[in-house]
């Protein structure tokens, strides 16, 4: 059995997920893309002899081929190599909330010890890309560390009612009829008056899919109809209320979906589950299936929210995330995310304007 350790690095700041990088998963990485050592090589910036040195010796650690070819020639995976190196990007992949809060520890720690001014507001939210974007922007450009714990829709808004953060995030449908699985789920955590929402992005959930969309999907009743594996999201995320939603529209019964009870705890790491050949579908987020190089079914647009007690919109960090967002570099920022465009970016708005749940009649007099 061999042991895992952890290490970071204190680097200039980039854009990108914050994974946790290591040098062997690079390698596998490399010789899976390009094709050949030598190929993996450059990309890397090191020499043919270090690659394939690397790759022996760790060949000799493991007890396992890693690379099937002669040297000098195309080469490709072995089977243990490739296995390995999915293993590893699906642990990440479904530890990306954790990798990220600890990400944002850090960092904020450093921050602070630089600069003792630096704004740190704490945010609780639903799985998001833009926010991560949002993360090293704001650092940059404000000197506003975003403390971000990545958590279920439902819980982020209970964290943000028990006080254990200032802001939390949440996604609707953009056309909510009353009556909703949605209203149903948020109305009662949130409250006219006590609450206040801050606009963010519009984005677009659908389908991911294999590359190239194989299985021809176009909605949830190809699924349901054709026994189509299936990979959810858990119980109290936002994109599981979505999903349970557009069931409800569709007429469609949940045990009609294959794989219904198998979920993954982030959109990345559903991307991650069909990439790897272990499901067919799952509702996401187009920029993660971009990512991965998937195909991407488009079934409906959604806000994203970030909620806010009415009495914190005068703190110095909100005040801070207002102006950043509000900003054209990062309206811009966020135009480049495969799926995602400005919706109001900063704006301030009531409950009952921005969310049709609330209908407050004048009561009569006499």
């Amino acid at each position: 059995m061999h042991q895992i350790e952890l290490s970071y690095a204190i680097a200039p700041r980039r854009s990108g997920r914050a994974l946790i990088r290591n040098p062997l998963m690079e390698l596998l990485h490399a010789v899976r893309e390009r094709g050949s050592i030598s190929a993996a090589a450059r990309s890397l910036g090191f020499s043919y002899r270090h690659v394939w040195g690397e790759l022996r010796r760790w060949e000799d650690l493991l007890g396992h081929a890693l690379v099937a070819g002669e040297q000098g020639r195309s080469a490709q995976l072995s089977e243990f190599g490739d296995k390995l190196l999915w293993a590893e990007r699906q642990a990440q992949a479904r530890l990306a909330p954790q990798i990220e809060a600890l990400h944002a520890d850090l960092e904020r720690a450093f921050a602070l010890a630089f600069d003792d001014s630096t704004h740190v507001l704490s945010l609780h939210a639903s799985h998001d890309d833009a926010l991560v974007l949002l993360r090293g922007h704001a650092a940059a450009a404000a000197r506003l560390q975003l403390d971000i714990r990545f958590t279920g829709s439902v819980d982020a808004i209970g964290a943000l009612n028990q006080g254990r953060c200032v802001m939390a995030g949440f996604h609707t449908l953009e056309d909510l009829p009353n009556g909703s699985l949605a209203q149903r789920t948020y109305k009662p955590l949130l409250k006219p008056g006590l609450h206040k929402l801050v606009g963010f992005a519009r984005r677009t959930q659908g389908l991911i899919v294999a590359a190239g969309n194989p299985l021809g999907l176009r909605s949830l009743q190809d699924m349901a109809g054709r026994k189509v594996r299936y990979v959810n999201r858990p119980l109290g995320t936002g994109t599981r209320v979505l999903f349970d939603e557009l069931l409800e529209r569709e007429g469609l019964d949940a045990h009609a979906i294959t794989g219904y009870a198998h979920h993954e705890p982030s959109h990345t790491a559903v991307a991650h589950a069909i990439a790897s050949g272990q499901a067919d579908a799952g509702l996401g987020i187009e920029s993660a299936a971009r990512a991965m190089g998937l195909g991407f079914v488009p079934l409906v647009h959604e806000r994203y929210h970030l909620a806010c007690l009415k009495a914190a919109l005068d703190q110095p960090a909100i005040q801070a995330l207002l102006t950043v967002l509000r900003g054209k570099a990062w309206q811009h920022q966020l135009s480049t995310l495969p799926g995602y465009e400005n919706a109001g970016s900063g704006n301030v708005q009531s409950l009952s304007r921005l969310l049709p749940w609330w209908n407050f009649k004048p009561k009569k007099s006499g």
